[in-house]
């Protein structure tokens, strides 16, 4: 390989190179679905320092958990990642219903909706149910009195609620 080519290579390395650092180094946007604060922190308890309204426009710095950080036109700090959607900075419409409802945990029929990861028992599975007396005796250990639910939470500083008690444990 001849001087020439050597260079042409170096050449071509190096635009290739400082092209794909400018991606690298570009910023993603986002845009606000819901009103939300922009914050010192990553936590939920820290200084607002901003307000974002619907539809505005954001720059996303870098990701912490489920926080993303954050510049706009109004302040620079961390955002709950569920307020902001990734990409272009268009126009809120109704397509952003559907992830505002997930995240609000309500369906589109008004019905509140969990998803706890627990599934329930097929009808074959009851049938094919066995008495386990370890196990019942196991979950019997774990019952509480009155007196002991009340030291307990004397203990925990908790404040007393009326509960109606299912009687003493045996």
């Amino acid at each position: 390989m001849n001087t020439s080519n050597i260079n042409l290579i170096s050449a071509i390395f190096l635009l290739s190179a400082s092209l794909f650092s400018g991606v690298l180094h570009a910023a993603e946007t986002g845009t606000v679905l819901k009103v939300d604060d922009i914050r010192t922190e990553p936590f939920r308890d820290a200084k607002s320092v901003a307000k974002l309204a619907v539809g505005d426009s954001v720059n996303i710095i870098k990701q912490d958990n489920g926080w993303l950080q954050v510049s706009s036109a109004k302040s620079k700090g961390w955002i709950r990642m569920l307020s902001i959607r990734r990409g272009d900075t268009r126009k809120v419409g109704a397509d952003a219903k559907g992830v505002l409802a997930l995240t609000s945990g309500r369906a589109g029929t008004g019905a509140v909706v969990a998803s706890t990861g627990i599934r329930g028992l097929t009808e074959e599975e009851l049938k094919q149910a066995q008495f386990n007396e370890e196990e019942v005796k196991l979950a019997e250990s774990y019952a509480s009195n009155k007196l002991a639910a009340a030291k307990f939470a004397a203990q925990g500083k908790l404040a007393a609620r009326s509960v109606a008690y299912l009687g003493d444990a045996k």
